[in-house]
């Protein structure tokens, strides 16, 4: 199944979720459009219980350039409230990806710059070519990367956020491994094959487990000792007695493959 909106492509094959910014001619730039569509596109992920993975990519030679200029032009002449209206649909856009119950792989084939980086910041695992490039270039233009802040800060910690947020320093990909941002990086032919593997990693485990693993990562973190014990107690004691959990540990114990895993 392929759709395509204005802005961008979205396909499922496999159980797998394709989905791509689609404006190569100004390098991915995103805009209020393109915010919407990918917030229905998300939406509609959540909704189907057969994708178990989602990949995010552009089209072309960049991932994702940040805000579009035309927009930016219409944004200056905005009401406040307007302005505020439209942060409030990204930084929607931007919880949505982060708590996908799937896991999203940002498959990062070149320039991921502003809002941009926020897109790699969100996805669970980003894969990068070589000859991609990364900046938080907000405060060259007097604004700063606010609704991807939380993201940023929580994947790099404070002092590298503060580094590159203050600086807006252009950094590669291997600096951006270096600093957590992005998870691998590989020769730009060898892309296509570390995602693939990377997709059949996510394919080979429990998609329950991995949605559980997520809301895991994000929610214990704020907990206090007298939250998190009984809070993680009770989510492996129901896990156990899942259909899921039975499955899986049936599997393991028999030496077979579960259910869940593609050949």
């Amino acid at each position: 199944m392929t759709s395509t909106f204005q802005s961008i492509r979205f396909s499922i094959e496999n159980s797998v979720a394709r989905v791509t910014f689609c404006r190569p001619e100004i390098h991915n730039a995103f805009n209020a459009a393109v915010i919407g569509e990918m917030g229905a596109v998300f939406t509609a992920i959540s909704e189907n219980p057969a994708i178990r993975v989602v990949v995010l990519t552009g089209e072309g030679k960049s991932f994702c350039a940040g805000a579009d200029l035309n927009w930016m032009r219409s944004v200056r002449t905005q009401s406040f409230d307007e302005n505020l209206a439209e942060a409030n649909a990204l930084a929607d856009l931007f919880w949505a990806i982060y708590t996908c119950r799937c896991p999203v792989i940002a498959r990062v084939n070149g320039a991921a710059i502003g809002g941009g980086t926020g897109f790699v910041a969100v996805c669970d695992v980003a894969i990068s070519a070589e000859s991609a490039v990364f900046s938080f270039s907000e405060v060259k233009i007097g604004v700063v990367p606010a609704c991807i802040g939380p993201y940023v800060i929580k994947k790099l910690g404070e002092g590298k956020a503060r580094e590159l947020f203050l600086t807006g320093e252009r950094i590669n990909a291997r600096r951006a491994v270096d600093v957590g941002l992005v998870n691998s990086v590989v020769v730009d032919s060898d892309l296509d094959d570390a995602v693939h593997k990377q997709v059949k990693q996510f394919l080979s485990s429990g998609p329950h487990a991995i949605a559980t693993a997520k809301r895991l990562l994000s929610e214990v973190p704020g907990m206090s000792p007298e939250q998190f014990r009984p809070y993680t107690a009770e989510m492996i004691a129901r896990l156990r007695q899942s259909d899921e959990g039975q499955e899986g540990m049936d599997a393991f114990l028999n030496k077979r493959k579960p259910q869940w895993v593609q050949d």
